[in-house]
């Protein structure tokens, strides 16, 4: 390429970059007036600022407004000038210094690699910093630490203040169920405290509980706070709330990381702020202890607050064949007073048998309740059915975890090790002898006797460890023993709830109480099974007499449906029918 090309080269250049598009950054944090004004101003001065170079021509002024600058995740406008500026819109970025553009370290060195890497610069007006020069990064960074160090005291003074602030009374947090909150105090809206003084009644007076109460609330057409509708759990935090009772507890959540801002809830790591008898309260104290007491007291545990799914093995297995939820979990008390298990379907226990309620919808549902100890007779019958060789699986597993906990007892003959000690000792006895005789000296003696000690002693600690080491095979043969009881019982279907039905059931559909299908993990088959009806039978006992698989023709008319062939995904499936009566719960 000739001279005369790259001259006219450089003079293209100088022709295209007479004019440079500049875009400026504005941000404040909060959203009080006098901020507000600044924020106005900022951009004011920005325009200004860039029309008065001659070189510059305005792209356009990017503002954040009421935004923290510790993060830039939620900063909208300053997300769209990076992706303006990575789309080479402009080439230019100029804003007031650098903790108006981030205050953390981390995202004032990333974006600004990130723009230069585009060719776009960064200009910090007050820090006299050029991103595009040399050792722009290097003044960057260090200015970036001040600016984010000075976010963290910030904080702390912040914190500081409210902490004092809530110590003398005043309420952080927005309005609730019963309560306005005004200027840093509450007040009783009359409206949301009837609802209040409600749920506490049917709680405590009535002795409903939280699925019934919310169900009620929602067919009364009445409206919750800040939810879609009424649930159980937004009943329970009803119950606890203490400010219902005129106490106030602060703190409650905490703000670990000023750079992220991401509130957890305090588990202790933050002292609360509590101050008893702060407000006028909407139900006395002793009915808000009264509901708390019968809380506890249903409670089974305080672990007991994991998610349901973790609690029962057939937890979010049993569907509703009707309207397709999941079944739930709940104690029934018989007329003698003893309890038991079933299983219900979660709309119909929210509301109810199907009906239009005061909204104009179509809520609860027909679906049966299933007893829990039904459920597991039905699982002990399918893994009865299945067709495998239980004997080969038994061995085999018995053989891995024999050769995992067998022990090395090779070389372990204590009568052989007893022997060598009578042996040394006998040798003990005959330097006495030869110490007396003159045979050998007291050095000799004392060297030759210590010697025939330290071996009696490490024989003797070795049969200390065969002894040991009999009593573990004695354990381990117990164990293979009850492991072998479990392993048998599991593979020949003995009927008792565990994790093993947990793992192999896919799915439990109940339909109605003629139709009750089963569907295993990894195998493309069903198993369905219906309630027996016979008028010989008392009602809650089950029907003697064989599998109906198993049980002759006549006898299988008499008790159930005869197994019929149904194709399922493919496969010939016998459907074998549930001869065990199933009283509707």
């Amino acid at each position: 390429m000739s001279i005369d090309k790259y001259e006219t080269l450089n003079q293209e250049r100088k022709i295209q970059h007479t004019k440079r598009k500049v875009a400026a950054y504005c941000r404040v944090s909060t959203d009080n007036e006098d901020q507000a004004n600044s924020f106005e101003s900022q951009q004011r001065y920005f325009r200004q600022y860039i029309e008065r170079n001659p070189d510059w021509e305005l792209y356009e002024v990017f503002a954040d407004e009421g935004i923290s600058g510790t993060n830039t995740k939620k900063r909208k406008e300053f997300n769209r000038m990076i992706a303006c500026a990575k789309n080479g819109d402009f080439d230019l970025i100029v804003t007031k210094e650098i903790s108006r553009f981030a205050r953390n370290t981390l995202d004032s060195i990333f974006y600004t690699r990130d723009l230069k890497k585009h060719g776009v610069g960064v200009i910090f007006m007050n820090d006299n910093i050029n991103t595009l020069d040399g050792d722009a990064e290097l003044r960057l960074a260090i200015m970036s630490s001040i600016a984010q160090e000075e976010s963290r005291k910030t904080s702390e003074r912040v914190k500081w203040g409210q902490k004092r602030q809530m110590e003398q009374g005043v309420v952080f947090g927005r309005s609730m169920l019963g309560y306005d909150v005004k200027d840093g105090k509450m007040y009783i809206n009359e409206d949301g405290a009837k609802v209040v003084r409600l749920i506490f009644h049917k709680f405590v007076n009535e002795g409903k509980g939280t699925h019934v109460i919310a169900r009620e609330l929602r067919e009364e057409g009445i409206k919750p706070m800040r939810v879609k509708e009424w649930q159980n759990t937004v009943i329970l935090r009803v119950i606890r709330n203490e400010k219902y009772c005129g106490d106030l507890v602060q703190k409650k959540t905490y703000t670990p990381d000023f750079l992220s801002h991401e509130k957890k809830v305090n588990l202790g790591q933050e002292e609360f702020v509590i101050i008893k008898d702060h407000h006028e309260p909407i139900i006395s104290r002793e009915l808000f202890d009264k509901a708390n007491r019968i809380l506890d007291e249903k409670s089974l545990s305080q672990e007991g607050k994991a998610k349901h799914s973790n609690r029962y093995p057939f937890s979010g297995k049993i569907k509703c064949g009707c309207c397709g939820s999941s079944y739930v979990a709940r104690y029934k008390t018989r007329k003698n007073g003893s309890r038991y298990k079933a299983w219900r379907c979660l709309e119909a226990a929210r509301h109810g048998s199907p009906h239009v309620d005061k909204a104009g919808n179509q809520v609860g549902c027909s679906g049966l309740s299933i007893r829990n100890e039904d459920a597991t007779h039905i699982m002990y019958l399918v893994t009865s059915s299945l067709k495998y060789n239980k004997e080969k699986i038994t061995n085999n597993l018995l053989a891995i975890i024999k050769s995992i906990i067998a022990m090395d007892t090779a070389g372990t003959d204590s009568e052989k090790l007893k022997s060598q000690i009578k042996a040394i000792e006998q040798k003990r006895t005959n330097l006495i002898d030869l110490y007396t005789s003159g045979d050998i000296t007291r050095d000799e003696f004392s060297a030759a006797r210590a010697k025939c000690e330290n071996e009696i002693a490490e024989l003797q600690s070795v049969i200390d460890s065969i002894d040991k080491q009999r009593e573990m095979i004695e354990k381990q043969q117990e164990l293979v023993a009850e492991i072998t009881e479990a392993m048998n019982e599991l593979i020949n279907g003995v009927e008792y709830e565990d994790d093993f039905y947990k793992e192999i059931l896919d799915k439990m559909v109940v339909n109605d109480k003629d139709h009750i299908d089963v569907y295993l993990n990894l195998l493309p088959l069903k198993w369905s099974y219906t309630v027996a009806k016979s008028v010989n039978c008392p009602q809650g006992r089950p029907l003697t007499g064989k599998h109906p698989l198993e049980a002759s023709p006549h006898t299988e008319r008499k008790k159930a449906q005869a197994p019929e062939m149904e194709h399922f995904r493919g496969f010939s499936t016998n459907i074998s029918k549930y001869s065990r009566y199933l009283p509707v719960c």
